[in-house]
């Protein structure tokens, strides 16, 4: 995959650079599941924070998952979490009202994982925060509604981890459920799903292991 391999402080440092044109800087961190995007997301925040006191936010694409209430009559509910269980449309139109900052707060979704449902306008972007840090699988997908979210970048990135180490995260992510369940969510899912946005994906600025 093409890309600058970089560090942690380098990709800080090249976020920072582009936020001195005095716009709002969008910048997508994607890669597999198991790969570490939120928490990569969390620590870019937090530094841009530490330098500059709520200048950054997180833009999850998990709040963008279709509920159940859509997923089950659709026959979506074992696939939750691949490419065609997300509002992409959704997701794009919030990264352009983000990118248009021209409203006082925006109220954005999150994923609460503990029940398995989108809280809608659970947390706010003021409009003061200069830094939008988006984090999720698909954000550079090259398939379908997917490339739309492409323009509305400044700056991509792709987290490239081994497939023996995502699996390792995964078997802990999912420890809870059931032998045959958690086969599934792996080898039927997660991993399949992770294989598309390694294949499918466009070529980011940078690469960086979480």
């Amino acid at each position: 995959m093409a890309g600058k391999v970089v560090t942690l402080e380098t990709l800080i440092e090249a976020i920072v650079e582009k936020g001195k044109a005095g716009a709002r800087v969008v910048a997508a961190i994607a890669g597999p599941p198991g790969a570490g995007k939120s928490t990569l997301a969390e620590k870019i925040v937090d530094a841009l924070n530490a330098n500059e006191p709520e200048a950054a936010a997180v833009l999850p694409m998990d709040g963008y998952h279709y509920d159940d209430m859509l997923l089950v009559p659709r026959g979506l509910r074992p696939r939750k979490g691949s490419p065609e269980t997300f509002d992409a449309a959704g997701f794009a139109h919030m990264l352009m009202r983000l990118r248009q900052n021209a409203e006082p707060e925006i109220a954005v979704p999150v994923f609460d994982r503990s029940i398995e449902i989108a809280r809608a306008g659970a947390r706010m972007i003021p409009q003061s925060v200069r830094y939008i840090i988006a984090e999720g699988n698909y954000l550079l997908l090259n398939e379908g509604r997917w490339s739309d979210l492409h323009p509305h970048y400044d700056l991509t990135v792709m987290i490239e981890e081994p497939e023996e180490v995502l699996r390792a995260r995964l078997e802990d992510r999912w420890k809870d459920l059931s032998p045959q369940d958690r086969a599934w969510k792996l080898d039927g899912n997660d991993l399949p799903n992770g294989r598309r946005v390694k294949e499918g994906s466009i070529a980011p600025d940078f690469v960086i292991s979480a």
